[in-house]
């Protein structure tokens, strides 16, 4: 066994422009999709050691829906909100013992980069979509790149 980092893309927010990009919420659809990938965490058993969000509202919001089922309350960390990177992945993870799972609540194009970064995959990383990557020793490994339909399926929800 080794450490898990999960990456969950902040679900649908309001169009850029329409608020200062730190203000901008999540739509009804975000809302949901957030709700959605909270239960297919829980149907899938995930227990996890901490939950870190970006500090912008879109992330927050999506972090707070994703972890009610879960229980467990979401951290902002500023890194995430911008150029967050492999090392900062990692920091995290590390902050908790082995075998933990972490959540990290963040944007694009730096969780797609983190993820290739940690395991040499390209992923095409939908809003409301979850990667899920092993770390230890030199490289990880991509366990998991669920779209937000993929969660509903494993939610037993039909998709938004």
């Amino acid at each position: 066994m080794s450490s898990q980092l999960w990456m969950l893309r902040h679900a649908e927010a309001v169009p850029h422009g329409v608020k200062p990009d730190e203000q901008r919420e999540l739509t009804a659809r975000g809302h949901e999709q957030a709700r959605i990938a909270g239960a297919a965490l829980l149907a899938l058993g995930v227990e996890l050691a901490a939950c870190y969000a970006s500090p912008k509202l879109r992330a927050v919001e999506t972090a707070q829906g994703a972890c009610a089922p879960l229980g467990i309350e979401p951290q902002a960390v500023a890194a995430i909100a911008g150029g967050f990177s492999r090392g900062d992945a990692l920091e995290l993870l590390y902050a908790h013992g082995d075998d933990e799972h972490v959540l990290v609540v963040g944007h694009e194009p730096s969780f797609s980069q983190v993820v290739h970064d940690l395991c040499g995959a390209r992923v095409d990383f939908k809003k409301g979509g979850i990667a899920v990557v092993r770390a230890g020793g030199a490289a990880g490994e991509l366990l998991a790149l669920l779209r937000p339909r993929e969660l509903a399926a494993i939610a037993g929800v039909a998709a938004v």
